[in-house]
C-alpha cells in the first residue's frame, strides 16, 4: 500500500484516541450514506428531463437544477448522452439545444459608422465598476433584425444578473426605439444605473433616456461586440426561438412577453443556478424597502 493512502487513510479516520480499525470502519460507512448518489435515469427522471430540455434550458442548466432543486445528481455528460441516443432513435430532444453558430463577423462600415450621433459618450467614460458586472443595473442594449428588416426586437439585458426586458417593434428609428427603450425600463428606474449600446443610429435619441430614466447612455468602440458580449449572447438564445429568416411583425407581443419569461426563469450556472428573475426580484424589494 502506499505512503499517500495511509496518509489518507489515517487523516480521514484517526479519532480522539488515535486510530482504531472499527471507528475507521464506521466512519467510513458514514460518508458512505451521506454522499449524494448519481440519480438513474428512470421513467420518471427521464420524463422530468425531457420536460426542462423542451423549455431549452442545456443540459448544464438542467443537472445544476436538479442538484439545487431535487437534490438529484446527474451529470450533464449523462444528459448529453440521453439526448444523442434519442437522436438516433429519431427524437428530437437535440433540436431544442442552442446551436453553434457561425463566427461574428465584423460589422462593416455601413453598419458600424451609421452616422455621427449627437453628444455621444464613449464607453471609456463609463464608470470602472461597471466592468466587474456585480452591481445591478448596467443594462446592455442591442436590436434583433427580422428577416428582410421586417420589424425587429428590442432587447435589454442587466449585466450583474442576466434578466432581460424585449420588446417587438415595427421599424427601427431612433423615435421608436427611444420609447420602447423608455416603456421597459421604467418599471425598473431605481435599477437602471447606465445603458451600453453600439453605434447605430436608431440609439441617437439617448439623451431622451437618460432624462426619462436617470441612466447615461455609453456607446461601445465601433467593432468590439465583446464591450457588448451579454447582449450578444442573450440574442443568441432568442436565435433559437426566432430564426434569422423570421419576420418579427409576423410575432405576437404574447409570444415574447412568453419567451422572455422562459428566459428570465432559467437557472444559469454563473448565478450558481438561480435565476436572473429572482435576482432582479430581490434587488428591486430590497430597494423599495
Amino acid at each position: 500500500m502506499s505512503q499517500p493512502t495511509i496518509s489518507r487513510e489515517l487523516k480521514r479516520n484517526t479519532g480522539g484516541s488515535g486510530y482504531r480499525f472499527a471507528q475507521a470502519q464506521r466512519k467510513a460507512l458514514e460518508r458512505r450514506a451521506e454522499a449524494v448518489k448519481p440519480t438513474k435515469m428512470t421513467p420518471e427522471m427521464i420524463s422530468l428531463v425531457n420536460a426542462k430540455l423542451r423549455e431549452k434550458l442545456s443540459p448544464e442548466q438542467i443537472s445544476g437544477w436538479l442538484l439545487v432543486e431535487k437534490e438529484k445528481l446527474l451529470s450533464h455528460e449523462t444528459l448529453y448522452r440521453h439526448i444523442w441516443v434519442d437522436k438516433a432513435a429519431g427524437g428530437d430532444l437535440y433540436s431544442n439545444l442552442r446551436r453553434q453558430g457561425k463566427a461574428y463577423q465584423a460589422r462593416g462600415k455601413s453598419q458600424a459608422g451609421r452616422g455621427h450621433i449627437k453628444n455621444r459618450v464613449s464607453i471609456d467614460e463609463r464608470p470602472t465598476i461597471v466592468d466587474a458586472k456585480e452591481r445591478v443595473g448596467d443594462w446592455e442594449i442591442d436590436l434583433v433584425i427580422g428577416k428582410g428588416h421586417s420589424g425587429a426586437l428590442l432587447t435589454i439585458v442587466d449585466r450583474a444578473t442576466s434578466f432581460t426586458v424585449s420588446k417587438r417593434i415595427n421599424n427601427k428609428s431612433a423615435q421608436v426605439v427611444t420609447n420602447a427603450t423608455i416603456e421597459l425600463l421604467r418599471p425598473f428606474k431605481g435599477a437602471v444605473l447606465t445603458i451600453t449600446a453600439d453605434n447605430g443610429k436608431e440609439f441617437a435619441y439617448h439623451e431622451q433616456m437618460t432624462a426619462a430614466l436617470g441612466a447615461r447612455v455609453y456607446f461601445a468602440d465601433p467593432y468590439s461586440s465583446w464591450q457588448r458580449g451579454l447582449n450578444e449572447n442573450t440574442n443568441g438564445l432568442l436565435r433559437q426561438y426566432w430564426p434569422k429568416k423570421t419576420d418579427f411583425k409576423k410575432v405576437s407581443a404574447k409570444e415574447v412577453k412568453a419567451v422572455i419569461v422562459q428566459l428570465n426563469n432559467r437557472p444559469r450556472k454563473k448565478l450558481n443556478f438561480k435565476t436572473p428573475a429572482m435576482l432582479m426580484g430581490n434587488h428591486m424589494a430590497a430597494i423599495a424597502a
